[in-house]
């Protein structure tokens, strides 16, 4: 493995090559100020090709080649510290190895961020599905959310009178799961022409039982154009987690806005249990909006909740106090900084912005939108 770095990092380090990423690390961060020039050019023109492309070559893989992909790269960088570790105690570090494993480390970044933006990373300066609706997203009264919260609730507890326990067993099994999730799309599609979505590649990833530790659902993988989901959490919440990635995987970069596409998708189900699964994220993200603004209220509106929906509450904590652990909080301190990096200045809390969206998605097209 050595030799093998060693000549790709010699083969690609050639003094055009840093040219050429250090240009294209300046246009890239000159077009971020433009975001209706990225919409149009980029979002629009380029990045659909690239997606489509990339879910035509890797969609019909049955694995996820963007897990392997990183687990190559956590393997690279293992090797890398062993190595620094290994030459450290035999106190055979040298200045030219310092310099040039600085170089490396260096290009490899710029290399990675230049190719993370070509590929979908310029999609986190568009102007979004906000443009797209012409919606009015701005800051809401109070009773602006305890509207949104009541309806949610309403819509949540019809639906969970609707749950089926079978046709969850039969969404347990992925291949039903990620048609499913295809099908809301093609629905969802005959209004918002721009959620037309082909080639179908959303895979459960390898590393689903260390992202409960980890503390992810579901991640976007720009290398490879997949869409993984963790596949170990509550039943209830994948058909919402699985086209919140597909979102992704359409343009729609920041967490507020996959979240909002995952709710017109989901919404255009046929399936009751993927309006369950959205009105029960939707929700808990309303009712926690409001518990923070007014507590008795939000507590009032959770003593109404329906058996069914208690039932997976209590399901979904007891699932994250199975994984608490310290690791968690560390990764997502990160995970935070990096969404900050990214246009995303709520951090973690971005997702919890989709609220503002629901708000003025009710607002422009009235309440039984939602």
């Amino acid at each position: 493995m050595q030799k093998f770095i060693a000549r790709l990092f010699s083969r690609l380090m050639k003094s055009w090559s840093w040219v050429l990423l250090i240009i294209l690390t300046i246009a890239i961060k000159w077009l971020s100020f433009y975001p209706e020039w990225v919409e149009k050019n980029y979002a629009l023109g380029v990045y659909p090709v690239i997606s489509k492309t990339q879910r035509l070559l890797f969609g019909w893989i049955p694995f996820s080649l963007g897990d392997v992909f990183y687990a190559f790269l956590i393997l690279v960088i293992l090797f890398k510290t062993f190595q620094f570790f290994k030459l450290l105690f035999r106190k055979k570090l040298s200045r030219v190895y310092f310099i040039t494993g600085l170089q490396q480390l260096i290009f490899f970044f710029l290399f990675l961020y230049v190719v993370f933006n070509l590929l979908w990373g310029l999609n986190y300066n568009r102007s979004g599905i906000a443009a797209q609706l012409k919606l009015e997203v701005k800051p809401y009264a109070i009773n602006d959310l305890d509207t949104l919260t009541g309806i949610l609730e309403d819509r949540l507890n019809r639906f969970s009178d609707s749950v089926n326990p079978s046709k969850r067993k039969l969404l347990k099994k992925k291949k039903n799961l990620f048609q499913e999730s295809f099908e809301a799309y093609k629905s969802a599609a005959i209004r918002f022409s721009f959620l037309k979505y082909k080639n179908l590649s959303v895979k459960p990833s390898i590393f689903s039982y260390a992202g409960n530790i980890l503390g992810f659902q579901g991640y976007y993988n720009p290398f490879s154009g997949e869409g993984q989901v963790n596949t170990t959490i509550p039943a209830f919440l994948e058909p919402y987690v699985a086209t919140h990635e597909m979102a992704h995987q359409l343009g729609y970069a920041k967490e507020n806005e996959a979240n909002f596409v995952a709710f017109l998708a989901c919404r255009s189900s046929s399936s009751n249990e993927f309006r369950y699964s959205l009105y029960f994220n939707m929700y808990l993200y309303a009712i926690g909006e409001l518990y923070v603004r007014d507590s008795i209220k939000a507590k009032q509106y959770q003593e109404k909740l329906s058996p069914q929906v208690i039932d997976d509450i209590k399901t979904l904590r007891s699932f994250y106090k199975k994984y608490k652990n310290p690791v968690e909080p560390v990764i997502m301190w990160f995970y935070g900084h990096y969404l900050k990096a990214n246009n995303q200045p709520a951090g973690k809390l971005t997702y919890d912005e989709v609220v503002l969206w629901m708000i003025a998605y009710y607002k422009k097209f009235g309440t039984e939108s939602l």
